[in-house]
């Protein structure tokens, strides 16, 4: 029987992460996968780390926004292929625990109430490509290179969360292309099909994303969250008026508190907002 700690996250002392860095710029985390010399492939320990790191956001209301990105030539290459495998590791219980290591990545990504922005530059692939799809905006240079590789290895390319995020963002038909064949969509393409918001030199990347991370911390801290809850729960939802009974609630809701007052005052005295999350 494998070691039951190989699949529980570990908080990590004086949150020093192994894999990745964590810098704290005003309301924002920047986050950097770190081991530039795999091209940040996702080991063991990166998919434990990850996972106490978007497990915790949910209780840290001062981190707003998360910016995510890769050190060195790419943002990450997916599974590390070449890390050893613990003995234990196989059979179709430990194989889940183990499988579940990556995607509960994604699941925390989604219940995050922060905006998480991925800054993609050279390949995301596998669980790097899942990783971009699951954040709320994607910003790529323009040698952006994305894939399921997962289908490239005699998996199937229905990994991570893919399935799901895929088609919603580009549509069934692009989906079932990259998902069937495993291949790249490059950032040109990538920004006419809607899968990332806009192409900038790898040099500005870094400065587009700040920007992006500014216009999200000038708006109420509440309706910032509450616009993320909507957009996860209403891009499945039953109905119009299943989606409307969601966003009336939540108006009403953002309506009681001193930072809507705050924003018509700023509004009507043409000043910035001061908001206080109250």
């Amino acid at each position: 029987m494998a070691d039951p700690s190989l699949y529980r996250p570990k908080p990590p002392q004086d949150s020093a992460y192994e894999t990745f860095t964590v810098e704290h710029r005003g309301g924002a985390h920047w986050v950097t996968l770190n081991r530039p010399e795999s091209l940040n492939a996702m080991s063991r320990t990166m998919m434990l780390e990850l996972q106490h790191y978007f497990g915790e956001l949910y209780t840290r209301p001062e981190i707003r926004a998360v910016v995510l990105r890769g050190a060195g030539k790419a943002f990450c290459a997916g599974l590390d292929l070449k890390e050893r495998r613990e003995p234990g590791e196989g059979g179709p219980v430990n194989g889940l625990r183990v499988q579940r290591r990556v995607s509960e990545i994604v699941m925390r990504m989604r219940r995050a109430p922060q905006p998480i922005i991925s800054l993609i530059h050279g390949a995301a692939s596998g669980g790097g490509f899942a990783l971009a799809l699951a954040s709320d905006i994607r910003l790529a240079g323009p040698r952006a290179r994305m894939n399921a590789a997962f289908i490239r290895i005699g998996l199937t390319a229905c990994d991570v969360g893919v399935s799901y995020f895929l088609p919603r963002l580009v549509g069934s038909a692009l989906a079932s292309e990259l998902l069937l064949t495993g291949a790249f969509i490059d950032a040109e393409r990538a920004l006419k099909v809607g899968l990332v918001s806009d192409v900038v030199p790898e040099a500005d990347l870094e400065a587009r994303g700040q920007a992006m991370v500014d216009a999200i911390l000038a708006n109420s801290p509440l309706g910032v969250r509450l616009t993320k809850e909507a957009l996860n729960m209403n891009i499945d939802a039953q109905s119009l008026e299943a989606a409307i009974a969601l966003e009336d609630r939540q108006q009403i809701l953002c309506a009681q508190t001193d930072d809507m007052r705050e924003g018509i005052g700023a509004f009507l005295e043409k000043r910035d907002p001061a908001y206080q999350d109250a």
